[in-house]
């Protein structure tokens, strides 16, 4: 099952896989056609009612695939604002070929002919509440009508993300959805068929452009609290600075005093918060958790605050008492296994930490990708296996992201990635935030290779950041 904009990212990532919606296209208007086959006889009346977004697109496809039956197709609208190229690429064809077509640019003359199946195309998977004009009057049409209704993807006015359906919504007797089945579509009245149109299963086992675009922020908003430092400075201030770079607002760093001015000679954009003493101990811990449950922040535990048995307590006790969502990295992550909490954790390991924590201990990640489901399903928490390849899961959904470099072991791009995790869980789902973040990660050392070979470092992959999230996701 799979809602609209997941569906969306799909689509985007079997493009990047090269795989392109064109052919998509192709495949799923075929695939409303086979299924209007099998109940008219050819000759049959058939009357296409087309929105001019790309489900009107795969219509006027479906329309091709019809030349036994009498098919007049209606545009809901002027050709000229159809909503994307494929779309009006695939109209002009219909014209030119010289099929039965009719733009409707006024909803109070809408007059459906007599016919034998109505096919509705005129809302996807992108919108939801009640239908407006010119659809709120086209959808009473063919409700009215005595035809079988066919659907192109979902009926027009079901939101193909909470599964609910317009008060005015068509009323389909027939549903050709495409890839996977939404949610929703199974409590209808109706017969849903899922088509299979070419979707290669490594559009949602590989992280993609797609995913990026799913998650990534809007406008800034969010202000990550790093709590870390003590024996290392720079982790705190890579993952602070990171999830500014990724869209937070504001970013805090709470750490040791005596670490904490050099935290902040890093960057005068962090908001660096002192606690007494030279490490994370106990003693802090209050003060720590009511800042992060006022201001609900999510928290990223764990970047350069070392293993004294003290820290490791302290991380325990914040993690069993915090019921927000943490990005648990480096050093927090070995008390993991041995908690219980109602926090919202995702776990960030390298090879090495993985293994410790319990989780397999394999060279190639990707190779014991399954395992490392299991191990997270058993977790019960998100995570994101560092390696060659990532994998991350929630231990029921598993993507490998390939993007990246071999500099990329350079010691703080763990860290860039705990501070996009973190900048990301404001606006996504943790397994969208994480699958997204080591992709946007990935992507910006790919880009500084591009640029001057394998000698980069953490500092210069935060350089690259706002370009792999916003203007690189493509790449």
């Amino acid at each position: 099952m799979i809602t609209g904009e997941q569906m969306a990212a799909v689509d985007e990532n079997a493009e990047a896989l090269g795989v392109p919606r064109k052919q998509l296209m192709e495949s799923s208007g075929n695939a409303v056609a086979q299924r209007v086959r099998e109940i008219a006889d050819p000759g049959s009346r058939v009357v296409i009612v087309a929105g001019r977004g790309n489900n009107g697109g795969d219509a006027f496809v479906t329309a091709r695939f019809l030349d036994d039956y009498d098919v007049t197709t209606l545009l809901l609208g002027r050709a000229e604002t159809i909503g994307t190229d494929i779309a009006r690429d695939n109209w002009a064809a219909l014209e030119r070929a010289d099929y039965d077509v009719r733009e409707v640019t006024d909803s109070r003359t809408l007059g459906l002919p007599d016919c034998d199946v109505l096919v509705d195309a005129m809302l996807g998977t992108g919108i939801s509440g009640n239908l407006r004009e010119p659809a709120a009057t086209a959808a009473r049409a063919i409700n009215d009508a005595e035809a079988t209704v066919v659907a192109v993807d979902v009926p027009s006015g079901f939101d193909a993300a909470s599964g609910d359906h317009a008060d005015n919504g068509v009323d389909a007797d027939h549903v050709v959805t495409f890839h996977d089945t939404k949610p929703g579509l199974e409590h209808l009245e109706a017969t849903v068929t899922v088509a299979d149109i070419g979707i290669p299963a490594a559009a949602e086992r590989f992280v993609g452009p797609g995913d990026v675009r799913l998650a990534r922020p809007d406008d800034r908003a969010g202000r990550p609290y790093v709590i870390g430092g003590g024996p290392y400075t720079g982790a705190p201030a890579l993952a602070a600075q990171a999830a500014l770079r990724a869209g937070a607002e504001l970013s805090f760093v709470a750490a040791p005093e005596v670490v904490a001015g050099e935290i902040q000679g890093y960057s005068a954009d962090l908001i660096v918060q002192p606690f007494d003493g030279d490490h994370l101990g106990l003693d802090q811990l209050d003060d720590l958790l009511e800042t992060a449950q006022t201001y609900e922040n999510v928290v990223v535990l764990g970047p350069g605050l070392g293993t004294e048995a003290e820290t490791l307590e302290a991380v325990r006790t914040f993690l069993e008492s915090y019921d927000g969502q943490v990005v648990v990295d480096a050093d927090a992550l070995a008390v993991v296994p041995d908690i219980e909490t109602d926090a919202t954790l995702v776990c960030t390991p390298n090879r090495a930490e993985l293994a410790r924590m319990g989780g397999p201990d394999a060279d190639d990640l990707r190779s014991v990708a399954d395992e490392i489901e299991s191990f997270a399903a058993e977790l019960g928490h998100v995570v994101l296996a560092k390696g060659a390849a990532d994998v991350v899961t929630d231990g029921e959904r598993t993507r490998i992201s390939r993007s990246g470099t071999v500099a990329m072991k350079v010691g703080g791009t763990g860290d860039t990635l705990a501070g996009i995790v973190a900048a990301l869980l404001e606006f996504a789902d943790p397994l969208e935030a994480a699958a997204a973040a080591a992709h946007v990660n990935g992507i910006a050392g790919e880009r500084l290779a591009d640029g001057q070979g394998h000698g980069y470092l953490a500092t210069d992959v935060l350089e690259e950041i706002p370009a792999a999230l916003w203007g690189g996701a493509d790449e």
